[in-house]
């Protein structure tokens, strides 16, 4: 029943990095399909766009084809995300849900949000080698709070590095 939801939640984690908190914070005013973002609210307040992909454009508008035919209870028409309740979804039900899901896939590693979270963050900063972006998008105030969460990834980053540079021909 909630197939669609779960995995518009999912792909939206694992697609942008927003935390739990952000995602079940988003009211649907908060898409926007013509630039592919979504306004969220960081912690500590301030608000940022955070854009996103096709494959979580495409989750998101099926998702919004369902969502169409829920009515919400009072208070709740912006929620994003809807509980079986028809509020808006919170975090416990988000933890759950993810760790319903990852049960199926695996039961040696413990699946969180947060790991979708840093399973974006590390894919990014291997794409661009970038930690300033990976920073930004992930709302870190601080670049060292990125730098020690990927501080493997550039220790491997530098051993690449001891090949990378030939000093002469064979």
């Amino acid at each position: 029943k909630t197939k669609d939801r779960d995995l518009a939640i999912v792909t939206l984690l694992l697609g942008t990095g927003i935390r739990v908190s952000e995602c079940v914070g988003l009211d649907v005013e908060d898409v926007d399909f013509k630039n592919n973002g979504i306004k969220v609210t960081r912690k500590g307040g301030n608000e940022m766009v955070v854009y996103f992909g096709p494959e979580v454009e495409k989750a998101l508008k099926k998702y919004l084809e369902v969502r169409e035919n829920i009515t919400p209870l009072a208070g709740h028409e912006h929620a994003l995300f809807y509980s079986a309740q028809r509020k808006r979804i919170g975090v416990q039900a988000v933890e759950n849900m993810v760790k319903k899901y990852s049960r199926q896939i695996t039961t040696t590693k413990k699946i969180t949000p947060h790991k979708l979270r840093s399973t974006y963050g590390t894919a990014l900063y291997q794409e661009t080698g970038d930690i300033y972006l990976v920073a930004d998008v992930l709302g870190h105030k601080d670049v060292n709070t990125t730098k020690k969460h990927y501080a493997a990834l550039d220790d491997a980053r530098r051993r690449q590095a001891a090949t990378a540079v030939k000093l002469r021909e064979e």
